[in-house]
């Protein structure tokens, strides 16, 4: 049997464990899986043909999972979603599934009010971890850190997504996992490395790169509530000429600096910003590798970049994988 004399386009979906693939291949409209560093749930969009209106609505709540790849190779699992939102729409007749990380769950998207006191980052976010029956993947360089006082006032996953920009790291839930890691780290759930991503220019279908000057800013600077004086002072990272000022005021001189270091390492790596469409898919890649290009321009070839976003897309046009980075250090 001769191969075929281009790569086809391969999926899996399971829908609560029951293997669909056959039944909804001859369907397919698109598939496009949506990968975020942080701050937002992974989400998975789904549209299928219903013209005989054979095909049963899924119900809210019910978990897919999904992997990708090419035909006689190694399929890659990107996960497992909770149906979020069904449509049916026509004619032509046509469902709408949009579906969001199962490990999102209810619980912690639920408002609660608390506080902690002379503790650590690692402390609270272990105890979020086990109160939502997680194994806690806390870096070290960061589970340390002295916190004095902290108010939750919003949700278990907003708290996490507010701790996360203060010290400026990844916060995410997969597989069963709470991670919590400096942006860049580039280390698996596991605390594995994380492969580092080639993307030749003749990889690429389309690119755009942009570069500022950090905003202009010329450092940050963040307050602190000095109890002893009853006084607001203040700490700068980088130059006092045209600083950033952060709105919050912070407990303690230690979490205000770590904030503004947090902030000036965001405007650094926003500084730089690439987006590569892969004509051809790479489901394998995923947000917090590292990247670096071949046969671009010097700008974008001599520095390393980092993938804050990954979106797989599956038409009648094939697989491909567009890429959104930012400079890294």
């Amino acid at each position: 049997m001769s191969q075929a004399p281009y790569p086809i386009p391969a999926f899996r979906v399971t829908l609560d464990g029951q293997d669909l693939t056959d039944r909804i291949a001859p369907r397919l409209i698109d598939l496009t899986l949506t990968e975020n560093r942080a701050g937002e749930a992974d989400q998975l969009d789904l549209r299928i043909h219903d013209h005989d209106g054979r095909m049963a609505l899924p119900r809210r709540g019910v978990t897919i999972a999904v992997a990708l790849g090419w035909k006689g190779g190694e399929m890659v699992d990107k996960g497992t979603f909770k149906v979020d939102e069904v449509e049916h729409s026509g004619p032509p007749d046509i469902i709408t599934i949009r579906a969001r990380s199962a490990d999102l769950t209810a619980e912690l998207r639920n408002r609660r009010e608390r506080s902690w006191d002379s503790t650590t980052l690692g402390a609270i976010l272990t105890t979020i971890a086990g109160e939502h029956g997680l194994t806690p993947r806390i870096a070290p360089a960061l589970a340390d850190r002295a916190i004095d006082h902290l108010d939750q006032t919003e949700s278990d996953a907003a708290l996490l997504t507010r701790l996360a920009k203060q010290y400026d790291a990844v916060s995410t839930i997969k597989a069963g996992h709470l991670v919590f890691a400096p942006i860049g780290s580039g280390t698996t759930t596991g605390g594995e490395p994380l492969p580092e991503v080639v993307i030749h220019r003749r990889d690429g279908d389309t690119h755009t790169y942009r570069t500022a000057s950090r905003d202009e800013y010329s450092g940050v600077r963040s307050y602190w509530h000095h109890k002893a004086g009853a006084t607001r002072k203040s700490v700068l990272v980088g130059d006092s000429g045209n600083a950033k000022r952060l709105p919050n005021t912070f407990a303690s001189e230690t979490e205000a600096r770590q904030a503004a270091h947090s902030e000036w390492e965001r405007l650094y790596r926003g500084a730089a910003t690439l987006s590569v469409s892969l004509a051809m898919g790479h489901p394998e890649i995923y947000p917090e590798q590292s990247a670096r290009l071949a046969g671009f321009a010097d700008e974008i070839s001599d520095r390393k970049w980092l993938i804050a976003k990954a979106t797989h897309s599956l038409t009648d046009r094939g697989l491909t994988t567009a890429l959104d980075m930012e400079g890294a250090q």
